[in-house]
Protein backbone atom coordinates (compact mmCIF):
# COMPACT_ATOMS: atom_id res chain seq x y z
CA UNK A 1 0.00 0.00 0.00
CA UNK A 2 1.09 3.46 -0.94
CA UNK A 3 1.67 6.05 1.95
CA UNK A 4 -0.71 8.36 2.95
CA UNK A 5 -0.62 11.68 5.20
CA UNK A 6 -2.22 11.51 8.59
CA UNK A 7 -4.28 14.42 8.47
CA UNK A 8 -7.69 14.78 7.69
CA UNK A 9 -8.65 17.28 4.75
CA UNK A 10 -11.00 19.63 5.08
CA UNK A 11 -13.42 19.68 1.95
CA UNK A 12 -12.90 22.76 0.01
CA UNK A 13 -16.42 25.02 0.18
CA UNK A 14 -17.61 26.62 -2.66
CA UNK A 15 -20.18 29.18 -4.02
CA UNK A 16 -23.04 27.57 -5.33
CA UNK A 17 -24.12 29.25 -9.06
CA UNK A 18 -27.20 28.42 -10.72
CA UNK A 19 -25.88 26.48 -13.69
CA UNK A 20 -26.11 28.69 -16.50
CA UNK A 21 -26.74 28.39 -20.51
CA UNK A 22 -23.84 29.85 -22.22
CA UNK A 23 -23.65 31.37 -25.86
CA UNK A 24 -21.80 27.81 -26.30
CA UNK A 25 -23.91 25.92 -24.81
CA UNK A 26 -22.05 24.42 -21.68
CA UNK A 27 -22.93 24.96 -17.88
CA UNK A 28 -20.22 27.46 -16.14
CA UNK A 29 -20.37 29.91 -13.21
CA UNK A 30 -19.82 32.91 -15.52
CA UNK A 31 -16.85 34.32 -17.58
CA UNK A 32 -15.53 37.16 -14.90
CA UNK A 33 -12.99 38.54 -17.12
CA UNK A 34 -10.31 38.59 -14.55
CA UNK A 35 -6.79 40.10 -15.78
CA UNK A 36 -3.64 37.33 -15.55
CA UNK A 37 -2.53 38.09 -12.16
CA UNK A 38 -6.17 37.85 -10.25
CA UNK A 39 -6.72 34.05 -11.95
CA UNK A 40 -3.04 33.84 -10.20
CA UNK A 41 -4.36 34.82 -6.68
CA UNK A 42 -6.93 32.76 -7.01
CA UNK A 43 -5.26 29.50 -7.92
CA UNK A 44 -3.39 30.30 -4.59
CA UNK A 45 -5.93 30.97 -2.60
CA UNK A 46 -7.17 27.84 -3.75
CA UNK A 47 -4.16 26.37 -2.81
CA UNK A 48 -4.25 27.94 1.19
CA UNK A 49 -7.67 26.32 1.37
CA UNK A 50 -6.79 23.01 0.05
CA UNK A 51 -3.79 22.70 0.39
CA UNK A 52 -1.84 20.12 -2.61
CA UNK A 53 -1.09 17.28 -0.09
CA UNK A 54 -4.23 16.60 0.98
CA UNK A 55 -5.38 15.06 -2.53
CA UNK A 56 -2.92 12.24 -1.18
CA UNK A 57 -6.01 11.44 1.58
CA UNK A 58 -8.30 8.56 0.78
CA UNK A 59 -10.28 6.38 3.60
CA UNK A 60 -13.56 5.01 3.03
CA UNK A 61 -16.41 7.29 3.60
CA UNK A 62 -19.04 6.61 6.44
CA UNK A 63 -22.23 4.98 4.55
CA UNK A 64 -20.49 3.96 1.77
CA UNK A 65 -22.86 2.34 -0.83
CA UNK A 66 -21.42 -1.73 -1.74
CA UNK A 67 -20.65 -2.14 -5.27
CA UNK A 68 -23.36 -4.59 -5.81
CA UNK A 69 -25.60 -2.13 -4.67
CA UNK A 70 -24.75 0.66 -6.91
CA UNK A 71 -24.32 -1.88 -9.91
CA UNK A 72 -28.27 -3.31 -9.20
CA UNK A 73 -29.15 0.64 -9.47
CA UNK A 74 -27.64 1.32 -12.69
CA UNK A 75 -28.87 -2.14 -14.33
CA UNK A 76 -32.67 -1.11 -13.86
CA UNK A 77 -32.69 0.90 -16.87
CA UNK A 78 -30.62 -0.90 -19.13
CA UNK A 79 -31.41 -4.62 -21.32
CA UNK A 80 -31.69 -7.05 -18.29
CA UNK A 81 -30.21 -9.58 -20.69
CA UNK A 82 -27.17 -7.59 -21.48
CA UNK A 83 -26.65 -6.72 -18.31
CA UNK A 84 -24.72 -10.18 -17.28
CA UNK A 85 -22.47 -9.70 -19.83
CA UNK A 86 -21.88 -6.13 -18.61
CA UNK A 87 -20.91 -8.34 -15.09
CA UNK A 88 -18.86 -10.76 -16.72
CA UNK A 89 -16.91 -8.17 -18.48
CA UNK A 90 -16.05 -6.50 -15.48
CA UNK A 91 -14.97 -9.89 -13.78
CA UNK A 92 -12.28 -10.57 -15.90
CA UNK A 93 -9.53 -8.52 -13.66
CA UNK A 94 -9.46 -5.66 -11.30
CA UNK A 95 -8.51 -3.49 -14.19
CA UNK A 96 -11.52 -4.17 -16.24
CA UNK A 97 -13.78 -3.74 -12.64
CA UNK A 98 -12.52 -0.32 -12.45
CA UNK A 99 -13.38 0.35 -15.84
CA UNK A 100 -16.77 -0.31 -15.19
CA UNK A 101 -16.94 1.41 -11.93
CA UNK A 102 -17.22 4.61 -13.04
CA UNK A 103 -20.55 4.94 -10.91
CA UNK A 104 -18.70 3.67 -8.01
CA UNK A 105 -16.08 5.96 -8.00
CA UNK A 106 -17.88 9.23 -8.95
CA UNK A 107 -19.44 8.61 -5.56
CA UNK A 108 -15.83 8.50 -4.02
CA UNK A 109 -14.30 11.41 -5.69
CA UNK A 110 -17.44 13.52 -4.35
CA UNK A 111 -16.16 12.72 -0.69
CA UNK A 112 -12.86 14.11 -1.43
CA UNK A 113 -11.24 17.54 -1.36
CA UNK A 114 -11.21 19.99 -4.18
CA UNK A 115 -9.97 23.67 -4.95
CA UNK A 116 -13.23 24.71 -5.56
CA UNK A 117 -12.13 25.39 -9.50
CA UNK A 118 -14.20 23.98 -12.10
CA UNK A 119 -14.12 22.43 -15.82
CA UNK A 120 -16.01 20.49 -18.42
CA UNK A 121 -14.78 17.10 -17.21
CA UNK A 122 -14.58 13.52 -18.92
CA UNK A 123 -16.10 11.91 -16.38
CA UNK A 124 -14.65 8.60 -16.67
CA UNK A 125 -10.68 9.08 -17.77
CA UNK A 126 -9.19 5.89 -17.29
CA UNK A 127 -6.48 5.37 -19.91
CA UNK A 128 -8.18 3.20 -21.88
CA UNK A 129 -10.13 6.17 -22.59
CA UNK A 130 -7.63 7.82 -24.52
CA UNK A 131 -6.38 7.33 -28.32
CA UNK A 132 -5.74 7.59 -31.42
CA UNK A 133 -8.66 9.19 -34.21
CA UNK A 134 -9.04 10.25 -37.77
CA UNK A 135 -9.53 13.95 -37.77
CA UNK A 136 -11.11 15.61 -40.67
CA UNK A 137 -8.42 16.43 -42.44
CA UNK A 138 -7.71 12.80 -42.23
CA UNK A 139 -4.82 12.90 -39.96
CA UNK A 140 -4.45 10.86 -36.64
CA UNK A 141 -4.60 12.63 -33.09
CA UNK A 142 -4.45 11.82 -30.06
CA UNK A 143 -7.03 12.56 -27.86
CA UNK A 144 -9.82 11.61 -25.00
CA UNK A 145 -12.30 9.76 -26.56
CA UNK A 146 -15.29 8.77 -24.52
CA UNK A 147 -17.64 11.33 -23.23
CA UNK A 148 -20.50 9.21 -22.11
CA UNK A 149 -20.35 10.59 -18.35
CA UNK A 150 -19.24 14.29 -19.36
CA UNK A 151 -20.35 17.15 -17.21
CA UNK A 152 -19.10 20.14 -15.26
CA UNK A 153 -17.48 19.46 -12.18
CA UNK A 154 -13.68 19.27 -10.28
CA UNK A 155 -10.78 19.22 -12.63
CA UNK A 156 -9.15 17.36 -9.93
CA UNK A 157 -11.82 14.39 -10.15
CA UNK A 158 -10.57 13.57 -14.09
CA UNK A 159 -6.84 13.47 -12.78
CA UNK A 160 -7.50 11.01 -10.00
CA UNK A 161 -9.82 8.59 -12.14
CA UNK A 162 -6.88 9.11 -14.86
CA UNK A 163 -4.03 8.23 -12.28
CA UNK A 164 -5.67 5.86 -10.65
CA UNK A 165 -6.17 3.66 -13.80
CA UNK A 166 -2.25 3.59 -14.29
CA UNK A 167 -1.65 2.21 -10.42
CA UNK A 168 -4.73 -0.80 -11.38
CA UNK A 169 -3.43 -1.69 -14.62
CA UNK A 170 0.01 -1.71 -13.43
CA UNK A 171 -0.82 -4.30 -10.28
CA UNK A 172 -2.76 -6.46 -12.50
CA UNK A 173 -0.46 -6.47 -14.88
CA UNK A 174 2.44 -7.00 -12.49
CA UNK A 175 4.44 -3.83 -12.66
CA UNK A 176 7.01 -3.38 -9.32
CA UNK A 177 5.34 -0.62 -7.12
CA UNK A 178 8.31 1.97 -8.49
CA UNK A 179 7.37 1.29 -11.98
CA UNK A 180 3.88 1.99 -11.16
CA UNK A 181 4.24 5.22 -9.27
CA UNK A 182 6.75 5.82 -12.01
CA UNK A 183 3.69 5.80 -14.26
CA UNK A 184 1.53 7.95 -12.00
CA UNK A 185 4.18 10.93 -11.47
CA UNK A 186 4.87 11.02 -14.92
CA UNK A 187 1.28 11.39 -16.26
CA UNK A 188 0.53 13.62 -13.74
CA UNK A 189 3.62 16.05 -13.97
CA UNK A 190 2.88 16.02 -17.74
CA UNK A 191 -0.63 17.58 -16.74
CA UNK A 192 0.55 20.21 -14.56
CA UNK A 193 3.54 21.21 -17.12
CA UNK A 194 0.94 21.27 -19.59
CA UNK A 195 -1.34 23.28 -17.98
CA UNK A 196 1.74 25.32 -16.85
CA UNK A 197 2.53 25.73 -20.51
CA UNK A 198 -1.07 26.40 -21.64
CA UNK A 199 -1.36 29.31 -18.84
CA UNK A 200 1.04 31.50 -20.52
CA UNK A 201 -0.81 30.76 -24.34
CA UNK A 202 -3.18 33.27 -26.06
CA UNK A 203 -7.01 31.42 -25.46
CA UNK A 204 -6.76 31.24 -29.22
CA UNK A 205 -3.75 28.86 -28.94
CA UNK A 206 -5.07 26.75 -26.16
CA UNK A 207 -8.34 26.15 -28.63
CA UNK A 208 -5.85 25.36 -31.70
CA UNK A 209 -3.91 22.79 -29.61
CA UNK A 210 -3.86 19.46 -30.52
CA UNK A 211 -1.48 16.13 -30.54
CA UNK A 212 -0.55 15.07 -33.94
CA UNK A 213 0.61 11.24 -33.21
CA UNK A 214 2.68 11.66 -36.77
CA UNK A 215 4.81 14.17 -34.78
CA UNK A 216 4.90 12.30 -31.94
CA UNK A 217 6.54 9.60 -34.06
CA UNK A 218 9.04 12.18 -35.07
CA UNK A 219 10.05 13.34 -31.39
CA UNK A 220 10.18 9.91 -30.41
CA UNK A 221 12.59 9.00 -33.39
CA UNK A 222 14.83 12.04 -32.24
CA UNK A 223 15.12 10.86 -28.27
CA UNK A 224 16.61 7.61 -30.21
CA UNK A 225 13.57 5.96 -29.00
CA UNK A 226 13.30 4.01 -32.26
CA UNK A 227 11.40 1.10 -30.98
CA UNK A 228 8.72 2.75 -29.11
CA UNK A 229 8.27 5.19 -32.77
CA UNK A 230 8.01 1.92 -34.56
CA UNK A 231 5.71 0.38 -32.79
CA UNK A 232 3.77 3.67 -32.85
CA UNK A 233 3.87 3.71 -36.53
CA UNK A 234 2.66 0.16 -36.42
CA UNK A 235 -0.39 0.66 -34.33
CA UNK A 236 -1.43 4.06 -36.51
CA UNK A 237 -0.72 1.43 -39.86
CA UNK A 238 -3.41 -0.97 -38.53
CA UNK A 239 -5.97 1.90 -37.10
CA UNK A 240 -5.96 3.32 -40.47
CA UNK A 241 -7.76 0.32 -42.11
CA UNK A 242 -10.52 0.63 -39.65
CA UNK A 243 -13.09 2.54 -40.86
CA UNK A 244 -16.72 1.85 -42.87
CA UNK A 245 -14.63 -0.50 -45.63
CA UNK A 246 -13.14 -2.84 -43.04
CA UNK A 247 -16.47 -2.81 -40.87
CA UNK A 248 -18.90 -3.33 -43.87
CA UNK A 249 -16.50 -6.34 -44.78
CA UNK A 250 -16.11 -7.41 -40.99
CA UNK A 251 -20.14 -6.93 -40.15
CA UNK A 252 -22.41 -7.53 -43.28
CA UNK A 253 -23.65 -10.15 -45.33
CA UNK A 254 -25.88 -10.66 -48.81
CA UNK A 255 -29.72 -11.30 -47.94
CA UNK A 256 -31.52 -11.64 -50.99
CA UNK A 257 -28.87 -9.68 -53.10
CA UNK A 258 -28.89 -6.57 -50.77
CA UNK A 259 -26.22 -6.17 -47.88
CA UNK A 260 -27.25 -6.41 -44.18
CA UNK A 261 -25.65 -6.59 -40.51
CA UNK A 262 -24.35 -9.91 -40.32
CA UNK A 263 -25.94 -11.25 -37.13
CA UNK A 264 -23.42 -12.57 -34.22
CA UNK A 265 -25.99 -12.84 -31.32
CA UNK A 266 -26.07 -11.90 -28.05
CA UNK A 267 -23.34 -9.30 -29.47
CA UNK A 268 -24.51 -8.39 -32.40
CA UNK A 269 -28.33 -8.65 -33.18
CA UNK A 270 -30.05 -7.09 -36.30
CA UNK A 271 -33.43 -5.01 -36.13
CA UNK A 272 -35.09 -8.50 -37.92
CA UNK A 273 -34.15 -10.72 -35.56
CA UNK A 274 -35.63 -8.30 -32.62
CA UNK A 275 -38.94 -8.27 -34.05
CA UNK A 276 -41.66 -10.43 -36.53
CA UNK A 277 -41.19 -8.52 -39.92
CA UNK A 278 -43.96 -6.49 -39.98
CA UNK A 279 -43.22 -4.66 -37.16
CA UNK A 280 -39.42 -4.52 -38.60
CA UNK A 281 -40.86 -2.85 -41.76
CA UNK A 282 -42.75 -0.33 -39.49
CA UNK A 283 -39.67 0.06 -37.51
CA UNK A 284 -37.75 0.96 -40.78
CA UNK A 285 -39.54 3.82 -41.66
CA UNK A 286 -39.40 5.06 -37.47
CA UNK A 287 -35.82 4.61 -38.06
CA UNK A 288 -35.41 6.79 -41.39
CA UNK A 289 -37.84 9.63 -39.67
CA UNK A 290 -35.04 9.05 -36.92
CA UNK A 291 -31.77 9.78 -38.63
CA UNK A 292 -34.04 13.00 -40.38
CA UNK A 293 -34.09 14.32 -36.80
CA UNK A 294 -30.70 13.32 -36.17
CA UNK A 295 -29.28 15.29 -39.36
CA UNK A 296 -30.95 18.69 -38.03
CA UNK A 297 -28.29 18.67 -35.24
CA UNK A 298 -25.13 18.60 -37.70
CA UNK A 299 -23.83 21.71 -39.23
CA UNK A 300 -25.16 22.48 -42.49
CA UNK A 301 -22.27 21.44 -44.36
CA UNK A 302 -22.64 18.12 -42.66
CA UNK A 303 -25.87 17.38 -43.38
CA UNK A 304 -25.29 17.85 -46.95
CA UNK A 305 -22.79 15.15 -47.07
CA UNK A 306 -25.23 12.98 -44.86
CA UNK A 307 -27.83 13.49 -47.22
CA UNK A 308 -26.19 11.25 -49.83
CA UNK A 309 -26.65 8.45 -47.85
CA UNK A 310 -30.14 6.35 -47.04
CA UNK A 311 -30.58 3.69 -44.70
CA UNK A 312 -30.08 0.03 -44.93
CA UNK A 313 -29.89 -1.62 -42.23
CA UNK A 314 -29.99 -1.16 -38.40
CA UNK A 315 -28.95 -3.79 -35.62
CA UNK A 316 -27.67 -3.99 -31.58
CA UNK A 317 -24.55 -3.92 -30.43
CA UNK A 318 -22.97 -4.38 -28.05
CA UNK A 319 -20.00 -2.60 -26.37
CA UNK A 320 -17.33 -1.69 -23.90
CA UNK A 321 -17.17 -2.47 -20.48
CA UNK A 322 -18.93 -0.13 -18.61
CA UNK A 323 -21.80 0.95 -21.23
CA UNK A 324 -23.29 -3.12 -21.75
CA UNK A 325 -27.03 -2.93 -20.83
CA UNK A 326 -27.36 0.66 -22.19
CA UNK A 327 -29.17 0.39 -25.98
CA UNK A 328 -26.29 0.56 -28.32
CA UNK A 329 -27.19 0.54 -32.22
CA UNK A 330 -24.98 -0.05 -35.69
CA UNK A 331 -26.89 1.65 -38.67
CA UNK A 332 -25.81 0.70 -41.61
CA UNK A 333 -25.90 3.05 -44.64
CA UNK A 334 -25.28 2.87 -47.90
CA UNK A 335 -24.01 6.22 -50.76
CA UNK A 336 -23.21 6.09 -54.26
CA UNK A 337 -23.38 2.25 -54.98
CA UNK A 338 -23.38 -0.80 -52.32
CA UNK A 339 -19.68 -0.47 -51.96
CA UNK A 340 -19.66 3.16 -50.62
CA UNK A 341 -21.07 2.24 -46.52
CA UNK A 342 -21.46 4.30 -43.79
CA UNK A 343 -21.45 2.83 -40.21
CA UNK A 344 -22.86 4.97 -37.73
CA UNK A 345 -23.00 3.95 -33.63
CA UNK A 346 -26.18 5.39 -32.02
CA UNK A 347 -25.55 4.88 -28.54
CA UNK A 348 -27.66 5.57 -25.73
CA UNK A 349 -27.29 8.85 -23.44
CA UNK A 350 -28.28 8.36 -19.64
CA UNK A 351 -27.45 11.04 -16.92
CA UNK A 352 -23.64 11.08 -16.14
CA UNK A 353 -22.63 9.39 -13.03
CA UNK A 354 -21.37 12.46 -12.11
CA UNK A 355 -24.75 14.40 -11.67
CA UNK A 356 -25.85 13.28 -8.17
CA UNK A 357 -22.33 14.70 -6.95
CA UNK A 358 -21.68 17.64 -9.38
CA UNK A 359 -25.35 19.10 -10.27
CA UNK A 360 -27.73 18.56 -12.82
CA UNK A 361 -27.12 18.72 -16.72
CA UNK A 362 -28.35 21.74 -18.28
CA UNK A 363 -29.12 19.83 -21.30
CA UNK A 364 -32.49 18.64 -21.67
CA UNK A 365 -31.26 15.69 -23.57
CA UNK A 366 -28.67 13.54 -22.45
CA UNK A 367 -27.42 13.17 -26.08
CA UNK A 368 -26.81 16.62 -26.38
CA UNK A 369 -24.97 16.86 -22.96
CA UNK A 370 -22.65 14.42 -24.67
CA UNK A 371 -21.69 15.66 -27.69
CA UNK A 372 -21.44 18.92 -26.06
CA UNK A 373 -18.82 17.83 -23.99
CA UNK A 374 -17.13 16.43 -26.54
CA UNK A 375 -16.70 19.31 -28.67
CA UNK A 376 -15.56 21.20 -25.37
CA UNK A 377 -12.77 18.50 -24.59
CA UNK A 378 -11.75 17.54 -28.06
CA UNK A 379 -9.51 19.18 -30.32
CA UNK A 380 -11.40 17.95 -33.17
CA UNK A 381 -14.46 15.29 -33.28
CA UNK A 382 -16.63 13.45 -35.81
CA UNK A 383 -18.16 14.89 -38.31
CA UNK A 384 -21.16 12.61 -37.99
CA UNK A 385 -21.31 13.82 -33.75
CA UNK A 386 -25.23 14.28 -32.73
CA UNK A 387 -27.62 13.30 -30.31
CA UNK A 388 -31.31 12.37 -31.38
CA UNK A 389 -34.30 11.52 -28.88
CA UNK A 390 -36.29 8.46 -29.88
CA UNK A 391 -38.70 5.81 -28.68
CA UNK A 392 -37.75 2.71 -28.47
CA UNK A 393 -38.52 -0.94 -29.66
CA UNK A 394 -40.34 -1.32 -26.50
CA UNK A 395 -42.22 1.98 -26.85
CA UNK A 396 -39.91 4.16 -24.11
CA UNK A 397 -38.34 7.54 -25.18
CA UNK A 398 -34.25 7.52 -24.71
CA UNK A 399 -31.65 10.05 -25.74
CA UNK A 400 -28.79 8.99 -27.84
CA UNK A 401 -25.75 10.52 -29.40
CA UNK A 402 -24.19 9.44 -33.07
CA UNK A 403 -21.22 9.27 -34.01
CA UNK A 404 -18.95 6.74 -36.89
CA UNK A 405 -18.31 3.28 -35.85
CA UNK A 406 -15.24 3.06 -37.00
CA UNK A 407 -12.95 6.05 -37.71
CA UNK A 408 -9.28 4.87 -37.60
CA UNK A 409 -9.50 4.58 -34.05
CA UNK A 410 -7.07 2.90 -32.09
CA UNK A 411 -6.16 2.58 -28.21
CA UNK A 412 -3.58 1.26 -26.02
CA UNK A 413 -3.03 -2.67 -25.63
CA UNK A 414 -3.57 -2.61 -22.09
CA UNK A 415 -2.81 -6.59 -21.91
CA UNK A 416 0.66 -6.02 -24.11
CA UNK A 417 1.91 -2.59 -23.09
CA UNK A 418 5.25 -2.52 -21.21
CA UNK A 419 6.43 -0.68 -18.67
CA UNK A 420 8.64 1.27 -21.54
CA UNK A 421 5.68 1.86 -22.89
CA UNK A 422 3.21 2.80 -20.40
CA UNK A 423 5.58 5.71 -19.36
CA UNK A 424 5.43 7.75 -21.96
CA UNK A 425 1.50 6.84 -22.70
CA UNK A 426 1.01 8.06 -19.46
CA UNK A 427 2.52 11.20 -20.26
CA UNK A 428 0.39 11.33 -23.33
CA UNK A 429 -2.84 10.74 -21.42
CA UNK A 430 -1.60 13.46 -19.06
CA UNK A 431 -0.87 16.17 -20.86
CA UNK A 432 -4.32 15.78 -22.99
CA UNK A 433 -6.52 15.67 -20.20
CA UNK A 434 -4.48 19.25 -19.52
CA UNK A 435 -5.53 20.41 -22.67
CA UNK A 436 -8.97 19.37 -22.82
CA UNK A 437 -9.25 20.95 -19.31
CA UNK A 438 -7.34 24.03 -19.96
CA UNK A 439 -10.13 24.78 -23.14
CA UNK A 440 -13.13 25.28 -20.43
CA UNK A 441 -11.62 26.04 -17.09
CA UNK A 442 -9.71 29.06 -15.56
CA UNK A 443 -6.33 27.13 -16.76
CA UNK A 444 -4.04 30.46 -15.37
CA UNK A 445 -6.04 29.51 -11.64
CA UNK A 446 -5.50 25.77 -11.70
CA UNK A 447 -1.33 26.08 -12.71
CA UNK A 448 -1.51 28.86 -10.31
CA UNK A 449 -2.89 25.75 -7.63
CA UNK A 450 -0.16 23.18 -9.16
CA UNK A 451 2.76 25.20 -8.89
CA UNK A 452 5.70 24.48 -10.65
CA UNK A 453 6.80 21.70 -7.75
CA UNK A 454 6.11 17.89 -7.59
CA UNK A 455 3.42 18.49 -4.36
CA UNK A 456 0.38 17.33 -6.16
CA UNK A 457 2.24 14.98 -8.12
CA UNK A 458 3.46 13.30 -5.31
CA UNK A 459 -0.17 13.30 -3.37
CA UNK A 460 -2.02 12.21 -6.48
CA UNK A 461 0.55 8.96 -6.77
CA UNK A 462 -0.29 8.73 -3.05
CA UNK A 463 -4.20 8.70 -3.42
CA UNK A 464 -3.72 6.08 -6.54
CA UNK A 465 -1.95 3.90 -4.82
CA UNK A 466 -4.79 3.72 -1.62
CA UNK A 467 -7.65 3.96 -4.31
CA UNK A 468 -6.38 0.84 -5.61
CA UNK A 469 -6.46 -1.00 -1.96
CA UNK A 470 -10.34 0.29 -2.49
CA UNK A 471 -10.65 -0.80 -6.11
CA UNK A 472 -9.38 -4.35 -5.33
CA UNK A 473 -11.57 -4.42 -2.15
CA UNK A 474 -14.46 -3.54 -4.40
CA UNK A 475 -13.44 -6.05 -7.01
CA UNK A 476 -13.53 -8.61 -4.64
CA UNK A 477 -17.07 -7.62 -3.09
CA UNK A 478 -17.82 -7.72 -6.85
CA UNK A 479 -16.99 -11.09 -7.16
CA UNK A 480 -18.18 -12.50 -4.28
CA UNK A 481 -21.95 -11.17 -5.30
CA UNK A 482 -21.55 -12.58 -8.57
CA UNK A 483 -20.35 -15.93 -6.78
CA UNK A 484 -23.44 -15.76 -4.21
CA UNK A 485 -25.76 -15.34 -7.35
CA UNK A 486 -26.93 -12.04 -6.30
CA UNK A 487 -25.32 -10.40 -9.04
CA UNK A 488 -25.46 -12.53 -12.82
CA UNK A 489 -22.87 -12.52 -14.81
CA UNK A 490 -21.55 -14.52 -18.49
CA UNK A 491 -17.83 -14.94 -18.90
CA UNK A 492 -15.93 -14.76 -22.40
CA UNK A 493 -18.48 -12.38 -24.33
Amino acid sequence: MSPQIATEPRKTKTIAHKPTRAHNGRAHDGHEHLSPGERVARGKAARNETPRANHAHWSRPAGRREPAELLEEQAKSRVSELVPIRHGRMLVSPFTFYRGAAYIMAADLASTPTSGLRVQLCGDAHLSNFGGYASPERRMVFDVNDFDETAPGPWEWDVKRLAASFEVLGRYRGFSEGDRRRAILAAVESYREAMLRFAEMRDLDVWYAHMDIQELVLELERQSKNKLAKGLERNIAKAQTKNSLKAFAKLTHLVDGQPRILADPPLVVPIADLMPPDKAQTAARTIRGNLQKYSMTLSEDHRALFEHFRYQDLARKVVGVGSVGTRAWIVLMLGRDDRDPLFLQVKEAEKSVLEPFAGKSVYPNHGERVVEGQRLMQSVSDIFLGWLRATGIDGVKRDFYVRQLWDQKASADTEAITIKGVVPYARMCGSTLARAHARTGDRIAIAAYLGMGSTFDKAIADFSGAYADQNQADYDSFRAAVKSGRLQAKRGL
